[in-house]
């Protein structure tokens, strides 16, 4: 089995300044292709340091893949340090250099100076199809293969597509991978990891990984096998038993949010939701209307963050917020049963806490947060303690709200 490491090139990488999120694409396409990721490695824009990395990476793979440092600046020399990890000199490419400058007369500009070493790659390489100003590089060397891709995802992702994936269909014959997932809420990681015991155990087949965001958790089926159609059976048959351990706690699969399958579930039944918000401050009106088309479902939003417009905007008495307090399970009822009235819709949500930093007390905490569901049929008011930082209590908020009109929509 052929096997790659990842070299993700660049300082503002390192900083912390730019997400590194080609590698998590390439390592999925990867997976995607019976071509399992073993290693990945963020390097500094230095041509000692580069050509280190592809060192390595050939020590741990037989295909190494470099993302950035192909731009035009003084800071782009991944192709210096591919050159000098070959021991080869670059070169220019007289064909590359007209179709740089092509680019820039297209656009009717003329091409910077600092461009033409877009033209020069390492000799005896090859050059792959630029999307933009920079051309990608393949290279082979004692049997292993060398890419280097740009950096900028999108001209990253379709080079990939198109000119990498070819070049590498034939280490993929032999061995068919699927991969599957399943999106789950309501349980932390260790509950359900409790529940599936033996099925998460290292080296099974199909393996079945976990990975968790804002407390939904995804459930990774990866099965390998010598035919895509066994692989297939294989990963269904385990999202078949994981569903019926699982129940209700899975609410979707592959990039499902919780907010697109309350939003579909709507939809499909002619149903739409008005929310009132205050320690949220609108994340979950964001969350309802992130789907496109979410006017088939979604009415009206308020954020009453004081007790005024709590009182003026929903209706909620005076006399409850003085009784209760504005973060109480009275309030969290009287501001969904207002919006939904005021708005006219099946559902509302209402959600009213204490998200912090300051704020709380000892009786009632940072984090302390009431959740209001309401319908004509029934009114449902929840409460939580959420922990961590200020947007990590909103995010839990809203999302667990989402999750409550999932159940009472059955889906």
């Amino acid at each position: 089995m052929k096997k790659v490491s990842l070299l993700s090139i660049g300082n503002e990488l390192l900083s912390g300044q730019t997400i590194n999120s080609n590698a998590a694409h390439l390592s999925v396409e990867l997976l995607s292709a019976g071509i399992p990721v073993v290693s990945a490695h963020v390097i500094a824009d230095e041509i000692g340091a580069i050509a280190q990395a592809f060192d390595l990476a050939s020590s741990e793979a037989d295909i190494v893949i470099a993302t950035g440092g192909l731009g035009p600046t003084d800071d782009d020399v991944t192709r210096q340090g591919l050159a000098q990890f070959l021991g080869v000199e670059l070169e220019m490419r007289d064909e590359l250099l007209e179709e740089i400058e092509s680019f820039f007369l297209n656009r009717n500009r003329k091409m910077p100076e600092k461009n033409t070493i877009q033209a020069c790659i390492p000799a005896g390489a090859k050059d792959l199809a630029s999307i933009g100003t920079a051309p990608g590089i393949l290279a082979k060397s004692h049997g292993k293969m060398f890419f280097a891709l740009p950096g900028v995802p999108s001209e990253m992702k379709r080079m990939f597509a198109e000119s990498v994936l070819p070049e590498l269909q034939p280490f993929t014959d032999g061995q068919a991978v699927v991969v599957k997932k399943l999106k789950c809420y309501g349980e932390g990681e260790s509950t359900i990891a409790q529940k599936l015991g033996a099925m998460m155990q290292r080296g099974r087949n199909p393996l079945i990984n976990c990975t968790v965001s804002s407390g939904v958790i995804t459930l990774h089926i990866i099965a390998t096998a010598e035919q895509e159609t066994t692989a297939r059976q294989m990963a269904q048959k385990d999202e078949t038993t994981l569903r019926n351990t699982l129940g209700e706690l899975i609410f979707g699969t592959g990039e499902q949010s919780l907010a697109l399958v309350v939003g579909e579930a709507l939809a499909r039944k002619n149903e739409t939701i008005a929310v009132a918000e205050s320690c949220t401050g609108g994340l979950l009106a964001k969350m309802l209307t992130d789907p496109p088309g979410a006017t088939r479902y979604f009415r009206s939003g308020w954020i009453t963050y004081s007790n005024e417009a709590k009182v003026s905007e929903l209706g909620v008495s005076k006399d409850l917020i003085a009784a209760y307090g504005a973060v109480s399970e009275q309030v969290a009822e009287s501001m969904a049963r207002g919006a939904r009235k005021k708005a006219r819709t099946d559902f509302a949500i209402s959600i009213t806490g204490i998200a912090g930093p300051t704020g709380g007390t000892e009786q009632k905490p940072v984090g302390l947060v009431y959740i209001s569901v309401d319908s004509e049929i029934e009114n449902q008011t929840m409460r939580y303690n959420f922990s961590h930082d200020r947007q990590a209590i909103r995010r839990r908020a809203a999302q667990t709200a989402l999750n409550m009109l999932r159940l009472k929509l059955n889906i």
